[in-house]
C-alpha cells in the first residue's frame, strides 16, 4: 500500500477539522449587534487615570467593564440645550419616554439617545422633516442596551418634526418641536 506523504496527512487532518467546525451543531459564531465604536466618547466625559496603584496586586474591587455607550464626536451645544430621549425596558411597545420633544428654532442642539432596554433587539432614533425626509444628525445605526448616542441637530426652522426607532416605527415615534 502506497504512503502518503506527510504534507498530505497535514492537508486532510485540516481538512477534517474545517469540516467539523462548520458542521457543529451550535448557532453562528455572530450576533445582529453592530460592532462597538471606535469613536472617542464625547467631549467632557473625563478620562481615566493612569496614575499607578502602589501596589501589583489587583485591587479588592472589581474594575467595570467599558461602557457600551455609543457617541457622535460632539462640540458642547452652541445654544446649550441637550435633551434626552429613552428607551426603557419594553419600549418595542411602551415607545419613546418622553414622546414629546422641544428644541430651540435656528440653533443647533443635541439630543442623547439613552438606550436602557435590555429585553429587546436594538433600537435607533432619527429625525424626519415634514416631507418623511430624514434629517442628517449623525449615525443612526442600532444599539443594543443599555448604551447611549448623542445627535447633534443641525439648526431648524420652526416646526414639528417626527422621530422614531426604524426597528419599531409603529410603537416608538414621537415628536420635536421646535420654537
Amino acid at each position: 500500500m502506497p504512503r502518503l506523504p506527510l504534507a498530505a496527512l497535514a492537508l486532510i487532518a485540516v481538512a477534517a477539522l474545517a469540516v467539523t467546525a462548520c458542521s457543529s451543531a451550535s448557532g453562528p459564531g455572530w450576533t445582529y449587534a453592530p460592532a462597538p465604536s471606535v469613536t472617542p466618547a464625547a467631549s467632557g466625559s473625563g478620562s481615566p487615570s493612569a496614575a499607578p496603584s502602589g501596589s501589583a496586586a489587583p485591587s479588592a474591587a472589581a474594575t467595570p467593564a467599558p461602557s457600551a455607550t455609543t457617541s457622535v464626536p460632539s462640540s458642547d451645544s452652541p445654544g446649550g440645550t441637550d435633551l434626552t430621549v429613552t428607551a426603557q425596558d419594553g419600549a418595542a411597545t411602551s415607545g419613546f419616554d418622553p414622546k414629546t420633544l422641544e428644541g430651540p428654532a435656528n440653533t443647533p442642539f443635541t439630543v442623547v439617545f439613552d438606550n436602557q432596554d435590555t429585553t429587546t433587539s436594538p433600537h435607533n432614533w432619527a429625525l424626519k422633516d415634514s416631507t418623511g425626509a430624514k434629517v442628517d444628525i449623525g449615525d443612526t445605526s442600532f444599539i443594543s442596551g443599555p448604551a447611549k448616542k448623542e445627535y447633534q441637530v443641525p439648526a431648524l426652522a420652526p416646526g414639528d418634526y417626527p422621530f422614531l426607532c426604524e426597528v419599531h416605527p409603529a410603537a416608538m415615534t414621537g415628536t420635536l418641536t421646535v420654537k
